[in-house]
């Protein structure tokens, strides 16, 4: 009972490090993953851990909710019309940097050829989890910001089914590239597409499912990201794109208890990021750390000055960016969990030089999240990229059942072209059992009354039957007729 005591003590006070530590990090302008890596490796020495296997587990499961509570952010309208430069760096730069660093890690740390493809594999894609969290906050050019946000989401399964052949060849040489190929695009194809099913069948559950509590709608929204996950992998699909793309659905349909939902994956998103890096900590050895120091720091700058930029350079040909876009991708390409619990692979594989690989990539990991983060913020700035901060609305508004309840707050933004633009409160035509709860506008709460004239930008809560869901938005959303969008 006492070793369950002191188990719990060290937990409670991880989280609360890990929760102070987001407030250093932003000061110094770092990724909080470089802290919480930090805080794993100082107790690294007074706690023995070496379970590679259970790092990879609670990695993977961090992961998923990571990039479920990252898509579920992302904005549908901004992604799309980046999708062509995305998956270029997603896949065409993926390849291009895992070959450069690759072929440079053959020669630095003195390995085999395939050895040192798996390295560049493993160190080849951008974490997820590390540009949600640097770029959060950041201002940056739209455009630019919904590229980084789609490449992280959808380059983990190229490099996860690049650490996964690499291996398999280096166990079993013979093995047929014609049929690795195959099973790339069957990964690909079937994630995407079980993604798009599984967001589908999530939207519609959580909108019709009645529960008897607000709380559970969270839950139950979490719990179809794992299912999605795991069905997909079950079925040798990418389970990690499944996940983004339900995701990227679910948070740009109309959603009840939307609020609750998002709250909930958001902090949820953050402990499981604060115990993974801790985790991933823990699981290194400082000391053996200084044996490949050079080798680490060698390689952390080629990466970061020479085949990330060549990948981005390359993949992004005559897509519209700039000299300064392309820059500013290059050193945003972030290093974060996704490479750590890949290097946890060779290891549960038993390869040879596993031990190796994974502590040169924890050190190009840690010294990219330190450096690159740091740079993110003033690089942007200096090449003019970023933009004023928008002023948000503070408010949120959400009707929290601790019953069943028939009823709902639904949150509409009035825009451009709305029928219902200038218009007074009076002159909207509502179902008698509707009502308008309230009127953000700007920073402002405007009480509604029938001389309230909605103007665009304003944030309505209207408080309404779910079976009326449609017909509410319907009246809210329709634009005026023949007027086309600028």
């Amino acid at each position: 009972m006492e070793n369950i005591n002191h188990s719990f003590l060290l937990v409670s006070i991880l989280l609360i490090v890990g929760v102070l530590t987001t407030k250093f990090s932003s000061r110094l302008g770092l990724p909080s993953l470089v802290f919480y890596i930090m805080v794993g490796m100082i107790l690294s020495n007074f706690i023995y851990y070496d379970n590679a296997l259970l790092t990879q587990l609670f990695g993977i499961l961090a992961l998923v909710v990571i990039l479920f509570e990252g898509g579920m952010q992302s904005n549908w309208g901004h992604i799309k019309k980046v999708i062509k430069p995305s998956l270029a760096l997603a896949t065409v730069g993926v390849l291009l940097t895992t070959f450069v660093i690759g072929v440079l890690a053959k020669y630095i740390l003195d390995v085999t050829w395939l050895e040192g493809l798996l390295f560049g594999a493993i160190v080849g894609s951008t974490d997820a989890a590390a540009v949600f969290a640097v770029i959060g906050n950041k201002n940056i050019k739209k455009r630019l910001r919904s590229t980084l946000e789609a490449e992280s989401g959808t380059n983990d399964p190229m490099a996860v089914f690049l650490t996964v052949s690499l291996i398999s060849l280096i166990q079993s040489p013979e093995l047929n590239i014609f049929g690795i190929t195959i099973r790339f695009l069957w990964q690909m194809g079937f994630g995407l597409v079980a993604g798009i099913l599984m967001g589908k069948l999530t939207v519609w559950s959580i909108n019709k499912i009645n529960l008897d509590s607000s709380g559970l709608y969270p839950i139950l929204s979490l719990g179809f990201a794992i299912l999605t996950y795991s069905l997909t992998s079950l079925l040798e699909g990418s389970g990690f794109l499944a996940v983004y793309v339900m995701a990227l659905l679910v948070g740009n349909s109309d959603l009840t208890y939307r609020h609750s939902i998002f709250r909930f994956n958001e902090g949820f998103a953050w402990m499981m990021q604060i115990l993974m890096f801790i985790l991933l900590g823990l699981l290194v050895f400082p000391n053996q750390l200084l044996d490949i120091f050079w080798q680490g720091v060698v390689l952390s700058i080629l990466l970061i000055l020479v085949a990330r930029p060549i990948g981005v350079f390359l993949s992004t040909v005559k897509m519209g960016f700039t000299i300064q876009d392309k820059v500013f991708l290059s050193i945003s390409g972030l290093k974060g969990a996704v490479p750590i619990v890949l290097a946890t692979y060779p290891m549960i594989a038993g390869l040879n030089n596993s031990q190796l690989l994974f502590n040169v990539v924890f050190f190009v990991v840690f010294t990219s999240a330190l450096v690159q983060g740091a740079a993110i913020s003033p690089l942007a700035d200096y090449l003019g990229l970023s933009r004023k901060e928008k002023v948000s609305s503070p408010h949120t508004l959400e009707l929290v059942s601790i019953g069943k309840s028939s009823s709902e707050i639904s949150e509409i933004v009035i825009k451009e072209h709305s029928v219902v633009l200038n218009k007074t409160l009076s002159e909207i035509k509502l179902p008698d059992d509707v009502l308008i709860s309230a009127v953000i506008r700007g920073e402002n709460v405007v009480t509604p009354t029938g001389t309230t004239m909605l103007q665009e930008g304003d944030i309505v809560y209207v408080l309404a039957p779910k079976s009326k869901r449609k017909q509410v938005n319907h009246i809210f959303m329709m634009k005026i007729p023949f007027q086309k969008e600028i």
